[in-house]
């Protein structure tokens, strides 16, 4: 077994969110975006509260706190997603950073909250007890994260498809320091990190498409693993997976559309 080097996982996760920042909004956004609010609120951001957003990328999570009235910083290791968000909200302060060594002071925070950003760091682990650091007594921390395929048929469209006339263990990129199988084990990770009340939600959405093309299209240049993961596939099987994915597809089609079920889950914990 290849030893864990969590370098590598920062290198992979670094190129593929730097090559991705430009298109995120128009692309995987439609995937994360809906979560927002039910992140927010597992996080109970309220007026004046001191607001994290870690692994912010383009920074919507952080617009849609500051919205609630929250006083609101945004943190990320790539500076091509920075500039985005900068752009995009010149009323926030991004900083570039580390999640798993946090730039702020201890107990400076009301409230860190992370949309499906805490996976793809290095040591999840390490991400979580620095924000267990810089939270008040009383903070909160909230992050999501993709429940599991069955949940998730936009991910499991491509999965089934690739298993059927591909190989899934071509992706060619490290394995990841940790990640959230279950809620069960989002909870535990909180509670690992010295958080109490620890809890967790599903939460539904729906992910619209023109077509496979188009949900095609927004993973191999909106994501990270799931873009390795079909860039792996060998040409003369990439012609029966786009079919594979379109013919099943189908079923969820609504007018014009496809209405692609998805789901996360939402993990939430309190500071004592």
């Amino acid at each position: 077994m290849t030893p864990f080097d969590p370098e590598a996982v920062r290198a992979f996760e670094y190129a593929r969110w730097q090559c991705a920042a430009g298109v995120y909004g128009a692309t995987f956004a439609g995937a994360t975006s809906p979560f927002i609010e039910a992140l927010l609120e597992a996080a109970l951001v309220s007026p004046g509260a001191r607001m994290l957003d870690l692994a912010c990328g383009p920074g919507f999570v952080a617009s849609r706190g500051r919205a609630r009235g929250a006083v609101v910083r945004g943190l990320d290791f790539s500076p091509a997603m920075l500039a985005v968000a900068r752009v995009r909200d010149d009323a926030v302060s991004f900083d570039e950073g580390d999640a798993e060594a946090l730039p702020y002071a201890d107990a400076s925070l009301d409230v860190v909250v992370s949309n499906f950003g805490i996976h793809h760091v290095p040591r999840p682990a390490f991400a979580l007890r620095e924000a267990h650091r810089v939270l008040r007594r009383h903070g909160r921390v909230a992050f999501s994260f993709w429940a599991e395929p069955l949940e998730n048929i936009a991910w499991k469209l491509v999965f089934d498809a690739v298993a059927r006339h591909g190989d899934r263990s071509a992706v060619q990129a490290p394995a990841p320091g940790g990640g959230f199988g279950t809620p069960a084990q989002c909870a535990a990770a909180l509670e690992q990190a010295g958080f109490a009340d620890c809890a967790t939600r599903l939460v539904r959405a729906t992910w619209r498409h023109r077509g496979s093309q188009a949900l095609l299209a927004a993973l191999q240049s909106g994501t990270a693993r799931m873009a390795a993961l079909l860039e792996a596939q060998r040409p003369s099987a990439w012609e029966a997976i786009v079919a594979d994915i379109a013919a099943h597809a189908e079923r969820y089609r609504d007018a014009d559309v496809l209405a692609l079920p998805i789901a996360a889950v939402i993990a939430s914990g309190v500071k004592r």
